[in-house]
C-alpha cells in the first residue's frame, strides 16, 4: 500500500508531505483551503490525492485543536491507500489517515478532532468518499 507523510511546520504555517521516495509537496493553509506552493521530486496524481487529504485534513485538526485549547508541539499524518486491481481508472478504494501527536493534547479530544476532519469538514476525504475509497482513522497522542 502506498504511504504518505504529512508534517504540520508551525514555523512556517505549513504542511510538507513526503512519499516512500522522498518526493514533497509542500501545502500552504489559506482561507481554509490547502495550496501547492512548493515541490520537489515527481509526485503521481493519484498519490497527491492522499497527500492532499493529508493536508486538508492537518488544517482541520490545528484550527481545532487551537480552538478546544490544547497545546500541541508536534502533528504527523501518515496516509496509506489501496487502489482497485486490474482496472482502469484505478481509484482508491481504502484509505487509513494516523494522526500522531505530541504536547499537551488530551486524547479525547484529539480524537473528537480527527473524527470531524475525516467525517466532516475535509473535502478531499468526502471527495475520495464520493469516489468510493472507504476511510478510517487513528489517532496516537505521545
Amino acid at each position: 500500500m502506498p504511504k504518505i507523510t504529512v508534517t504540520y511546520n508551525r514555523a512556517e504555517d505549513n504542511y510538507v508531505a513526503t512519499d516512500a521516495q522522498e518526493n514533497t509537496l509542500i501545502f500552504k493553509a489559506g482561507g481554509g483551503e490547502a495550496t501547492t506552493v512548493a515541490a520537489q521530486g515527481s509526485v503521481g496524481p493519484m498519490l497527491c490525492l492522499l497527500m492532499a487529504m493529508g493536508a486538508c485534513s492537518g488544517i482541520d485538526i490545528v484550527m481545532i485543536l487551537e480552538k478546544q485549547r490544547q497545546s500541541f508541539d508536534t502533528l504527523v499524518i501518515e496516509v496509506e491507500g489501496e487502489r482497485e486491481k486490474d482496472v482502469t481508472p484505478a481509484l482508491w478504494t481504502k484509505a487509513h489517515v494516523h494522526y500522531i501527536l505530541t504536547g499537551r493534547v488530551e486524547a479525547a479530544k484529539a480524537e473528537k478532532a480527527a473524527q470531524l476532519s475525516v467525517d466532516k469538514y475535509c473535502s478531499v476525504a468526502e471527495t475520495l468518499r464520493r469516489a468510493g475509497c472507504a476511510i478510517s482513522f487513528s489517532v496516537s497522542v505521545n
